[in-house]
């Protein structure tokens, strides 16, 4: 009789459903009720102070390494950070604004992240506009705060503009550019993705950690041959500033190479690991 109980009791257990998460709904293509928002223009503010911090800092942290390394003016040896330094401050800085603003931006810091993002459908599209014009502007005053509290040096060890290494060709460049915003861009989806969050919600991790980590093993990589951009922004900032021939001739390829990884990305995450496409062709073949 007890076991006849514990069947019958063990047949009238609920089921509960496997997908204990929810995606959020795609962001419509243009909405224009984010222009009548508060919101709206605190996540462009932030987009633009942390674009702005982000270059101050690590394009600082370059021109001091080439100031402690150069051997004819005053210099030493091993006495810059050197690669692995630059690095970490790339990394550093934004695992450390990625935590500021995401709650209130995304933490994006980066057009690339923005298209990638918007092509997935996470932003609209006058938010991306909006985000990428902020994050340009950020990243030409960051520069301006560095070159003016540099002046002495700024010019002299090249401004931390990104520019082709002696040796490598522009395909060269054009390909680190775009494995290097890919495994950025790829590292964003994965770190906040819903559906990885209610799955491994008993292994609490920290979504700017990844990211940061993203950057600086990218920039250990790809700064010997580009310098490293991965970041339109942080190109385009130094660019303007510093405003020599060969830093524009080869400025393209800080632009395209990132948004190609950008989008290879997106697909990659949203179509092949999360299966949009099928989930997509499910549903009209269901709804047929």
């Amino acid at each position: 009789m007890t076991k006849d109980v514990e069947a019958v009791s063990e047949q009238q257990q609920p089921e509960f459903s496997t997908k204990d998460y929810h995606d959020p709904p795609p962001a419509p293509l243009i909405d224009m009720e984010e222009l009548k928002k508060w919101s709206f223009y605190r996540a462009i503010i932030a987009e633009f102070v942390a674009t702005l911090l982000f270059l101050y800092v690590t394009v600082l942290t370059v021109i001091g390494h080439f100031r402690s390394a150069d051997l004819e003016n005053g210099g030493e040896n091993c006495t810059g950070v050197g690669i692995l330094g630059i690095a970490w401050a790339f990394g550093g800085m934004i695992f450390i604004l990625v935590y500021c603003t995401a709650g209130i931006s995304g933490g994006h810091i980066n057009p690339a992240v923005t298209i990638g993002l918007f092509l997935a459908r996470k932003v609209s599209l006058i938010r991306a506009l909006a985000y990428m014009v902020a994050q340009c502007l950020g990243a030409i005053c960051g520069v301006g705060f560095v070159k003016a509290f540099q002046s002495a040096y700024y010019d002299r060890y090249g401004g931390g503009a990104n520019q082709m290494s002696h040796g490598y060709n522009k395909g060269t460049g054009l390909g680190a550019e775009i494995i290097g915003t890919f495994v950025l861009v790829y590292t964003v989806f994965a770190a906040t993705d819903p559906k990885r969050s209610a799955r491994d919600s008993h292994v609490p991790v920290l979504a700017p950690l990844p990211i940061g980590f993203a950057v600086f093993m990218v920039h250990l990589a790809t700064i010997p041959i580009t310098g490293t951009g991965i970041n339109p922004a942080r190109s385009f900032g130094a660019a303007v500033i510093f405003n020599e021939e060969k830093s524009w001739n080869e400025h393209w390829i800080f632009w395209v190479g990132p948004f190609v990884g950008a989008a290879i990305a997106a697909f990659y995450h949203q179509y092949i690991l999360r299966a949009g496409a099928i989930k997509a062709l499910g549903s009209f073949r269901s709804s047929a």
